[in-house]
């Protein structure tokens, strides 16, 4: 085999109370890549559809990914990346990890898969870097295993695949504004309140304890972020209204995906978050910022064959 297409899924990070170490992954939005194996030693990034990106492997973060990959093997071959961009840089669903992982789950399969996930999430990790300006998995773990991933570790990298309900669906509203990992990092406080700490951490308990044991009204309770939303959901016009309407539609809860402006909502059953889809489209109707709405099973396989 020469040549994979493949699906490299959007995921949601943070989770409210998990920021920087949880994240899921979403089934109904991702982008699409092309991998294939070449004469020309090096990496190259031949065809870019979709948004306006760096061709240079080294300026471009599924090149980087790849980059890092490939000072890893020796062969005496090359590989071409050709990427169709779905999801939006700056929307907040993993746009970045969805670059980093698709060029090296890619090129792993066309070599006979000598890395494993965990392997290849390392490799990812220094594509994620170029967008976000630092090293972290909340994104690409959760594309790479699919489903919701904890990621227990940077260094060394480990990575824990957590259970999650049958029936939990996604709501993503992506106002189309942009918002910069690196700059909305940025306005994040250097020290928290132990008070604020000790509310985070038993938030984030409750929901891993809700997605184990199927808990719908546990999970409800944990999705409250105290930390880290107060101050980014000042960048997202109208979080509140959009949360608010969320939650009287029948959403276990909402929150900002990654560092925004997109907003998730978790809902039980496919009912449900429809019905959350309906209440904040017509928050957002009223606004005159163009926006998307998706509705999705939380995607258990993440990152795909497709071709």
């Amino acid at each position: 085999m020469n040549e994979i297409r493949i699906f490299s899924p959007a995921t949601v990070a943070n989770v409210s109370c998990g920021f920087d170490v949880m994240g899921f992954c979403l089934d109904s939005v991702g982008d699409e890549m092309v991998i294939r194996k070449v004469e020309r030693k090096g990496i190259h990034i031949t065809r870019i559809e979709g948004f306006d990106l760096p061709y240079e492997a080294e300026k471009n973060v599924s090149g980087v990914s790849a980059l890092a990959m490939y000072d890893a093997i020796d062969v005496d071959f090359g590989f071409e990346i050709e990427i169709y961009k779905k999801i939006k840089p700056g929307s907040g669903i993993g746009s970045s990890a969805a670059s980093a992982v698709g060029s090296v789950f890619g090129m792993n399969e066309l070599l006979g898969r000598p890395f494993n996930k965990t392997q290849l999430t390392e490799f990812a990790i220094k594509g994620e870097a170029l967008a976000s300006k630092c090293e972290h998995a909340d994104n690409l773990a959760p594309a790479m295993f699919g489903g919701f991933a904890l990621v227990k570790s940077v260094s060394p990298l480990v990575i824990l695949e957590i259970p999650s309900p049958e029936d939990l669906y996604a709501t993503i509203i992506h106002p189309q504004i942009e918002i910069k990992t690196a700059e909305s990092r940025a306005l994040l406080p250097k020290e928290v309140a132990l008070q604020d700490a000790t509310t985070q951490w038993a938030n984030f308990g409750s929901l891993i304890h809700g997605l184990h044991t199927g808990d719908f009204e546990v999970i409800k309770n944990a999705l409250h972020d105290v930390i880290v939303e107060p101050h980014r959901s000042k960048l997202i016009p109208y979080f509140n209204e959009v949360t608010k309407a969320a939650i009287n539609a029948g959403a276990l809860g909402s929150g900002i995906s990654g560092s925004g402006p997109s907003i998730f909502s978790l809902s039980k059953g496919i009912e449900n978050a429809i019905n959350v889809k309906d209440a904040i489209e017509k928050v957002y109707a009223k606004t005159g910022i163009d926006f998307d709405i998706h509705v999705s099973k939380i995607n258990s396989k993440g990152i795909k064959i497709i071709n």
